[in-house]
């Protein structure tokens, strides 16, 4: 387990374009959805004349969001909720700029910053501990998983039977016996087996 105090400088910039080019896509897409569903025809360049600056929203939410993530992570040299509602503070008050309004900005600012908080946090949806002192490696808690419903073999050939790939040890034996018995035919012998 690494320690709480190991930190290892992400690339801001990378990470920048990166979540940029996907929040661009992602506004470009809801820009083609709001173009189709205008009642005028505006054209295949509607996306852009009509709905560039939703896009140009998204994008700036997006590398905002980001980049002070990213800074702010470098600068305190340690992950956490903190880094988190910082880029969510700055990428939100992007939304107040298309409105033009400072209080809206601000307020906009802070529900991002508190709702990205937030799921740093709970570890999103799945949920988790916020501290990393109780992550466990995940090989190791899928093995122990397997352990813990683990059935003994022989519960299993008891109520399955033996055959379809689970045998018990002696199983070869047992079927020689019953082949034998049943049919009059040793297959020890017919295999070449002693």
């Amino acid at each position: 387990m690494a320690d709480a105090h190991d930190y290892h400088p992400v690339d801001t910039l990378a990470n920048t374009a990166r979540t940029t080019l996907q929040t661009t896509i992602a506004g470009a897409v809801f820009a083609g959805a709001q173009n189709t569903l205008r009642k005028q025809n505006v054209g295949a360049m509607g996306i852009l004349t009509r709905s560039g600056g939703l896009i140009a929203v998204y994008a700036g939410v997006g590398a905002l969001y980001q980049f002070s993530r990213d800074s702010a992570a470098n600068l305190r040299q340690k992950e956490g909720a903190v880094n988190e509602a910082i880029g969510g503070f700055v990428g939100g008050t992007v939304l107040g700029l298309a409105r033009r309004s400072i209080p809206f900005m601000l307020g906009a600012g802070v529900c991002t910053a508190s709702i990205m908080a937030a799921w740093n946090v709970t570890k999103g949806v799945s949920g988790g501990e916020y501290t990393e002192e109780f992550a466990e490696d995940e090989v190791e808690r899928r093995e122990a998983l397997k352990k813990l419903r683990r059935r003994p073999i022989q519960e299993t050939i008891d109520q399955l039977g033996e055959g379809r790939g689970i045998y018990a040890p002696g199983y070869e034996e047992r079927r020689r016996e019953r082949l034998l018995a049943k049919y009059g035919v040793d297959v020890g012998e017919a295999q070449g087996q002693k």
